[in-house]
């Protein structure tokens, strides 16, 4: 597929319909090496990966699980269950993180922005491996004792949860937003 159609037809799919296979090791390795190769203003790579695979999916999940239910302990067991599988679903899921900090140079926006398209362009490599890919983020991208568990460092943020696998339903794309609406062109204030 050529890199113009790999665009276009990019699109998610729900985790719960994303099954094996997923990507192995020398798959998952080039998802990750083609996700490093973004803009990165000063050369300081402001995101990391954790990866999310076989048990670790299920032992993660568990956990999330028991923190959720601590927290809200009015859940019902059918949303207990589905915390159970928010990252057992995939084959595999990689957990994009935002290491922007304080810089003479670089702002942290900027910096966020690269861990995002770091996010955006695994998508797209996996996608072009063959394997549909959806980016998450859900209550467990911001809750500081969730992050704990799954691995973030003091100053760190979850920029979202990338599931990997392969589809089991058709494809159906979705509306996308009109040109005319979202598209405008600068003139000089004055010559309009």
């Amino acid at each position: 597929m050529d890199a113009i159609e790999l665009l276009k037809t990019r699109k998610s799919v729900s985790t719960s319909f994303l099954a094996l296979p997923g990507p192995d090791d020398a798959q998952l390795n080039e998802i990750l090496t083609i996700a490093s190769r973004v803009p990165d203003h000063g050369k300081l790579a402001p995101w990391r990966f954790i990866v999310f695979e076989g048990d670790s999916r299920i032992k993660a999940s568990e956990a999330l699980a028991a923190l959720f239910r601590k927290k809200n302990p009015e859940a019902d067991d059918r949303k207990l269950e589905e915390e159970r599988k928010k990252l057992a679903q995939a084959p595999v899921v990689v957990a994009v993180v935002s290491r922007a900090a304080p810089h003479v140079k670089i702002p942290e926006f900027e910096q966020l922005l690269a861990a995002g398209n770091a996010a955006m362009t695994l998508v797209l490599a996996a996608h072009a491996l063959g394997f549909t890919a959806q980016w998450v983020t859900g209550w467990i991208a911001y809750d500081a004792d969730a992050g704990i568990i799954l691995g973030l460092q003091p100053g760190e943020r979850f920029v979202g949860f990338i599931h990997i696998g392969t589809s089991t339903v058709p494809y159906q794309d979705r509306p996308r937003p009109d040109l005319a609406e979202i598209v405008t062109r600068w003139e000089e204030p004055g010559q309009g």
